[in-house]
């Protein structure tokens, strides 16, 4: 467990007037949450109205500049990407795939578009082999050896439910293909995101880092699900150090592995050659190589920024950085259904739309509240990446502990819940 100076962690950073609250509250979590160094900002208005971050375990080397692997929150900057070419009119989410790349047909894949691949609905949540962490480096990645293994996989829907199942780290491996094959000058996803967000905004998410830069990289690490399950027997007010007790843990596992008992991926390869535990996306080759899925390393800082030029539809300092075309056509028809752990709103090009419908319960409510309005996703053990486009809110959290049992990442959702609230009380 994390040890702590009798005064608790130092929390570092500013907060605007109104979003007091969002300090307390990361002060009062880092006392009692099972964390070692998180970074929360938020922006309304186009304002940083939150920046702060601190360290549980007293690590010097992290400040709000460090980078952290996102996991999944990727997706939401891979599909900013795709957006891109679809508002240059190279791209459009109603068309196949193999129309690009017409390799891509094979094994019965002819009429998959691009929307069913970013509503996780293409069949291919899994493929037949690992990937070679080298092969996902600048130059061998467009040798094409990524590529030629997707050409020959055959798509596989589950035999219960609907078509739309969690492609967790492949639908960025496809996404970079089709995109470096339409871009113009040839560019992969990473390079597109460097060149046109990241950089023009003063951002730090990357998605292939360069060897300088691993020197900023503060490493993930994993609660131990044993650990977690130990803790969520205590009540809290006897220390409890995670979110949830076992009671609402094991009912939230239970409806999970009940909806996914027929998912593709079981018993299918591990993504990458050699893994062995998710402590993988620590190693620098994965990290300097790119997996717009899963192994963005960006800060809390970059990722907030991104998110409020999107929610400000694409627009920075007068610029548009993505057109009012892609935006659109990014957020535009949001299809729900089950995808494992309640329904999803996908829209065609892959974010997440947060609504709670009236009278939801179970994973659905746990899910959207305290979200709704939201677009974007989050990552495995506990990241957010996600705007608000009629509030004009940009919003993540980005820890280095993760929480595996904390599947619908509800201890960052808390403070996506006080950001509403704050943002309510300055409206009246």
């Amino acid at each position: 467990m994390n040890e702590q100076s009798d005064e608790g962690p130092r929390v570092q950073g500013t907060v605007a007037a109104g979003f007091e609250s969002l300090r307390e509250r990361v002060e009062h979590d880092l006392r009692v949450l099972a964390e070692e160094n998180v970074q929360l900002c938020v922006y309304h208005r186009g304002t940083c109205v939150v920046d702060l971050w601190a360290s549980a375990t007293g690590d010097a080397g992290f400040s709000a500049d460090a980078l952290v692997n996102v996991f999944s929150s990727g997706k939401s900057l891979a599909a900013i990407a795709m957006a891109s070419l679809v508002g240059r009119g190279l791209l459009g989410y109603d068309t196949r795939i193999a129309d690009h790349w017409p390799e891509f047909a094979e094994g019965g894949k002819g009429e998959i578009t691009v929307a069913d691949l970013m509503r996780h609905e293409s069949g291919l949540a899994a493929f037949d082999t690992s990937i070679d962490p080298k092969d996902l480096l600048p130059k061998p990645i467009r040798e094409n050896p990524v590529g030629a293994i997707i050409e020959r996989q055959r798509p596989r829907f589950r035999k219960v439910g609907s078509r739309r199942e969690y492609h967790a780290v492949t639908r960025g491996w496809i996404a970079n293909e089709l995109f470096r094959r339409v871009d113009p000058a040839g560019r992969t996803i990473g390079d597109y995101l460097r060149e046109e967000i990241s950089d023009p905004l003063e951002a730090d998410a990357i998605i292939g880092v360069q060897e300088s830069e691993l020197g900023r990289i503060s490493r993930v690490k994993m609660v131990g699900i044993g650990v977690e399950l130990f803790e969520s027997l205590k009540p809290r007010f006897l220390g409890r150090r995670i979110l949830h007790n076992v009671f609402q843990i094991l009912g939230r596992l239970f409806r999970v592995l009940f909806a996914m008992r027929h998912a593709t991926t079981r018993g299918a390869p591990p993504p990458y050659k050699g893994m062995k535990s998710v402590h993988v996306f620590n190693e620098p080759v994965v990290a300097m190589g790119e997996t717009p899925s899963a192994a963005a390393n960006c800060s809390a800082r970059g990722l907030a920024k991104i998110a409020a030029m999107m929610a400000a539809r694409g627009r920075w300092d007068g610029e548009a950085l993505l057109s009012e075309s892609g935006w659109q056509a990014l957020h535009a028809d949001p299809v729900e259904a089950e995808m494992g752990f309640g329904a999803t709103r996908f829209t065609q090009g892959g974010v997440n739309q947060f609504h709670l419908a009236n009278g939801a319960g179970g994973l659905a409510r746990d899910f959207n509240q305290g979200r709704e309005g939201f677009y974007g996703w989050m990552g495995f053990g506990g990241s957010i990446f996600q705007w608000h486009p009629e509030l004009e809110i940009g919003f993540a959290f980005v820890p280095t502990s993760l929480h595996v049992l904390d599947i619908l990442n509800e201890r960052g959702k808390a403070y996506q819940a006080e950001v509403l609230r704050c943002v309510a009380r300055l409206a009246r």
